[in-house]
């Protein structure tokens, strides 16, 4: 019989809480039956919303007395939360009592808590975030989208090997191709590091194409994955995030302004219904931290069900990939490649 998969669910992290991460786990467990989801969080208001007030088969409960605060420093949940919902998550993790864990809380104090719990891989310096956005082609995968506001160009090759093994392992393509997010395509432009990173990347057995640009994320065939730093990573995924509304809100503007454009939507409702899909951030939610001895998945805090149900199945894809053990050995081979060049 086949071990199930445990996951450790930050139950109080994120805007909503309980009201969106048990909901969303009891629709995860129906679905897919090889999996345990443990609830971490105040067993009272868990227990609200679950179906009866009572935990199944596949759903237990694991209390935390503790709440992180969507808007509070990482060395305050860090020092001062040791029982938070978050921190006993990450604990499961560690302790292997969970394969992985899923939150929607705070993203600074879930970056250093994880860090401070779990580790980085040896041979990688800062952990990473990735997700994966909308494209032409199918998506394309970007990071690091917070975690490291100022990389250095080692920084930036690491990311690109880590991206490289989660691709792989995840959309099963052999040879992943890595871009990085330049202002052009010219072999002057950019800032220092970005210049170093992209010797390291040529001279790497990656399957470096070059730069690209910020409108290739989502344009450019063939294009796998985008390598930049955290702060202009992040700022491309909110700004997708929000052409995504803007573009939503016109259409029905522009749909609702008289009689003719309101007959013409309905004819148009089976193309709008899938143009909505293929733009939906909640389709995409689910954030991983890289470079961790551990699997954890940043969920939106604003996610509602279907986002952060979306977000434990990443979480669920990635403990089958074995994502962190694949991260380590190609670490540790490159490391004993330069130990012996």
């Amino acid at each position: 019989m086949t071990t199930p998969i445990t996951l450790a669910l930050d139950a109080m992290g994120g805007d909503f809480g309980p009201s969106v991460v048990v909901p969303a786990a009891v629709a995860f467990a129906r679905k897919q039956p090889d999996c345990h989801l443990v609830l971490v969080g105040q067993e009272e208001k868990i227990r609200e919303h679950l179906p009866g007030g009572e935990p199944s088969a596949q759903l237990s409960i694991v209390h935390a007395s503790q709440v992180v605060g969507m808007d509070e420093p990482p060395a305050n949940a860090l020092r001062g939360k040791k029982d938070s919902s978050m921190r006993v998550a990450i604990n499961l993790v560690k302790s292997g009592e969970a394969d992985a864990c899923v939150s929607a809380g705070n993203t600074g104090a879930l970056m250093a808590t994880a860090r401070f719990v779990l580790k980085t891989i040896p041979g990688v310096d800062r952990p990473a975030i990735i997700t994966a956005l909308p494209a032409i082609d199918g998506r394309t995968w970007v990071l690091d989208l917070g975690a490291n506001i100022d990389s250095s160009a080692e920084h930036l090759m690491q990311f690109a090997v880590m991206g490289s093994e989660l691709v792989t392992a995840v959309e099963g393509i052999e040879s992943p191709t890595v871009g990085l997010l330049n202002i052009g395509a010219e072999e002057i432009k950019g800032v220092e590091s970005v210049k170093q990173a992209h010797q390291l990347l040529r001279a790497s057995a990656l399957n470096y194409i070059g730069y690209v640009e910020g409108d290739d994320i989502y344009t450019r065939e063939g294009l796998d994955i985008v390598v930049t730093d955290g702060f202009i990573g992040n700022v491309a995924l909110k700004s997708s995030e929000g052409v995504a509304k803007m573009i939503r809100h016109f259409l029905g503007v522009e749909f609702r302004r008289n009689p003719l454009t309101r007959l013409a939507a309905l004819v148009a409702l089976p193309v709008l219904g899938n143009l909505k899909k293929r733009i939906d951030p909640r389709r995409y939610n689910g954030a991983s931290l890289l470079g961790l001895r551990g699997i954890v998945v940043k969920s939106h805090g604003g996610a509602d069900r279907f986002s952060f149900e979306n977000a434990i199945g990443i979480a669920r894809k990635e403990v089958e990939a074995d994502i962190a053990g694949r991260i380590t050995e190609t670490v540790a081979a490159q490391l004993q490649q330069k130990a012996s060049a």
